[in-house]
């Protein structure tokens, strides 16, 4: 494990804003698996609990699972 916090952060997500439960410099997207630095995450789901890179992956992820239901 990277003991300096340098690893894979650890979020929950909320509305307009985020919390760290494990720190680190990074969380990595859920739609393409690229990792995110925190000073530019922007973009997340407080119901699925996941980050995206972009705006435009975030609207394609959610149209994708409305059209599963």
């Amino acid at each position: 494990m990277d003991k300096s916090g340098g690893g894979e952060a650890e979020l929950v997500y909320g509305d307009g804003e985020f919390h760290v439960v494990r720190p680190g410099t990074y969380v990595v997207c859920a739609a393409t698996g690229t990792r995110i630095s925190l000073d530019e995450l922007r973009y997340w789901s407080v119901d699925l609990q996941e980050a995206y890179a972009s705006a435009e992956i975030s609207l394609k992820r959610y149209l994708a699972l409305q059209a599963a239901e």
